[in-house]
């Protein structure tokens, strides 16, 4: 399915799309939205370098690639631990 087929069977269906180009770049604030968490723990994940940023006089920028990678890198090891977490249930036949 196109991109194009894609956006307009989502706006289709009610849903909400928004096109971002990756090379945007994002405030910390949207950046905390578009994962879900507080501005605090985003800023945490910038300073320890788990998310790459730059400093525009002392404002923080994200660019939208690095904000997916990040995020795909942090779904995949959540799903690691959840597979381990059921194996183990099954080992212990719970």
């Amino acid at each position: 399915m196109s991109l194009l087929a894609f956006i307009l069977a989502q706006a289709a269906e009610g849903r909400g799309v928004t096109v971002i180009p990756s090379h945007a770049e994002l405030t910390t604030q949207q950046a905390a939205d578009m994962l879900n968490v507080s501005r605090p723990y985003l800023i945490k994940l910038l300073e320890t370098g788990e998310i790459p940023f730059r400093l525009i006089g002392k404002h923080r920028r994200i660019t939208y690639e690095d904000l997916q990678n990040y995020k795909r890198r942090d779904d995949a090891k959540r799903r690691a631990a959840a597979d381990e977490l059921a194996q183990l249930g099954q080992e212990l036949g719970i």
